[in-house]
């Protein structure tokens, strides 16, 4: 069949709107922002008074004895969650999803953050799941944390399902069929006195449960 040119110039035209559509549809779902890089607006700590978290150069700072540093928005169930993070040298941390709003460090599931801590558990580690215990971010150094969390069904059994990035690299999927913990806040850990945390540009994407 020979198209006519008032035909394909239709033809474009609807791709084109569909293209529209399509790019509106999606920025209609705009991440939010959890940290405002100047204040702890909307996070309070939890655990030992002496442990410090203040904003310094745009980044919130973790020190001292162990505590949680809890935002208070949420809970959140099913999302996309990211935030730069930089541990220093011996230091251990964590950040924590579907936890409570005074957790303590059992409480929800937490992606590790360790590079060189006697734990030989490293970044990147989903903390009693699933492991990981190559170096793969180096001490100061500033990286990438991201996750997709939501709730699903695979071949008939209904599961939770968690997505560990690090600098844009997906290193696995695990599939929680124990459904562990239900929805939460997140939060951060403070884990000793010898690690100090930075934590920036913080935000999630709520996801359809």
């Amino acid at each position: 069949m020979r198209w006519k040119s008032w035909q394909i110039a239709a033809s474009l035209s609807v791709c084109v709107l569909a293209c529209l559509t399509s790019g509106a549809s999606a920025q209609e779902k705009p991440w939010t922002v959890l940290f405002d890089g100047k204040s702890l607006d909307g996070w309070e700590k939890v655990g030992n008074e002496k442990s410090v978290w203040e904003v310094k150069d745009g980044a919130i700072q973790g020190s001292g004895p162990a505590s949680m540093l809890v935002s208070t928005q949420g809970p959140y169930k099913n999302f996309r969650y990211r935030a730069e993070i930089m541990i220093n040298d011996k230091g251990n941390s964590g950040l924590y999803f579907r936890t409570t709003r005074k957790p303590g460090f059992s409480d929800g599931y937490e992606a590790q953050i360790d590079s060189t801590h006697t734990d030989p558990i490293r970044t990147g580690s989903l903390y009693g799941f699933n492991h990981v215990y190559k170096q793969l971010v180096k001490p100061d150094t500033w990286f990438t944390y991201e996750l997709e969390v939501r709730d699903d069904v695979w071949r008939g059994r209904n599961m939770t399902r968690i997505k560990i990035t690090v600098d844009g690299n997906e290193l696995y999927e695990y599939l929680d069929f124990e459904k562990t913990f239900k929805s939460g806040h997140f939060a951060f850990q403070q884990h000793d006195p010898g690690s100090k945390v930075s934590i920036r540009k913080v935000e999630v994407l709520p996801l359809a449960d």
